[in-house]
């Protein structure tokens, strides 16, 4: 059996101890972990613990399992660099160690009925998409049902995504963000990053102080209003930024079925109303796409 990935809390190590030291990139500094705990966790606040590690498998996995334990809400892991980390549909997301944010947070929204928990991550993209367009400078457009987009020379580019997954009663919701990469560094052509995007600020620690206040505003709107997205604000601030609304799409289903049409509206539930070319009306759940893409006719 393979012993599980142990998670490195992040400090100062010097030359020849247990590694490289984390400031041999000048342009990568650490984060401190201690000083976004001290500015994040206060009396009455909504953030219960900030966790900063140097490396582990995927924050998800580690905060789900101490959400079995019994972890409270509020609580955040960020890594300095993820080995396995996860995308919707099991798919890799890799990058350089300290070059984003990669972060997860442990959420147990008890007020709201389990039907809408599904607008959990489209939360998570509104305020990524406010807190970097406001501090990073950096329009974000936000592509159903995941996918934080910018624009580099004309063309969009996927500069971060979401996963949210339900573990013992709670909710793990985790983001990953390409703050510094530079093209060379791109896993693939379509990825992008804040910097390559032009971003005027692009200090990692400054970027998640603002994302996780921003976060835990709207968070406790939207628990407050039960988890109605009318009543709590939270879809015309999504339609606002979502990207895919308007455009010709394709959406790849399991089994290899497709819907071509115009993305028209997100529903109540979340899902994405396509109109096809005979005037019916489709709605899709994200748990039910494969793909999104374009439609290039």
């Amino acid at each position: 059996m393979t012993e599980p990935t142990r998670p490195r809390r992040s400090g100062l190590r010097g030359f020849g101890h247990d590694g490289p030291s984390p400031w041999t990139d000048l342009d990568r500094p650490p984060l401190d972990g201690a000083r976004l705990a001290r500015d994040l966790v206060v009396p009455g606040g909504f953030w219960t613990a900030v966790d900063v590690v140097d490396e582990t498998g995927s924050t998800n996995t580690d905060l789900a399992a101490r959400a079995g334990a019994g972890e409270a809400e509020g609580a955040v892991l960020v890594a300095e660099a993820q080995n396995a980390g996860r995308g919707r549909l099991e798919r890799v997301w890799s990058a350089p160690a300290r070059s984003g944010l990669f972060l997860s947070v442990l959420l147990r929204p008890a007020d709201v009925p389990m039907e809408r928990y599904g607008w959990l991550p489209i939360l998570v993209g509104v305020a990524a998409a406010s807190t970097l367009g406001r501090v990073a400078e950096v329009e974000i457009g936000l592509k159903w049902p995941n996918d934080l987009l910018v624009t580099v020379d004309g063309v969009e580019r996927k500069v971060g995504g979401i996963l949210t997954e339900l573990s013992a009663g709670a909710v793990v919701a985790g983001l990953g963000v390409n703050v510094s990469l530079r093209e060379s560094e791109l896993p693939v052509p379509a990825a992008a990053s804040l910097v390559l995007a032009g971003a005027g600020v692009a200090d990692r620690e400054t970027l998640l102080r603002a994302l996780l206040r921003e976060f835990a505003e709207l968070y406790q709107e939207w628990v407050a209003a039960a988890g109605d997205p009318y009543a709590s604000g939270l879809l015309p601030a999504y339609t606002a930024r979502c990207t895919t609304l308007g455009r010709s799409v394709r959406v790849q289903l399991p089994g290899e079925r497709e819907l071509l049409g115009e993305a028209v509206a997100v529903d109540g539930l979340g899902r994405l109303v396509v109109r096809t070319a005979d005037g019916q009306r489709h709605p899709v759940a994200a748990g039910d796409v494969v793909h999104v893409r374009p439609d290039q006719g």
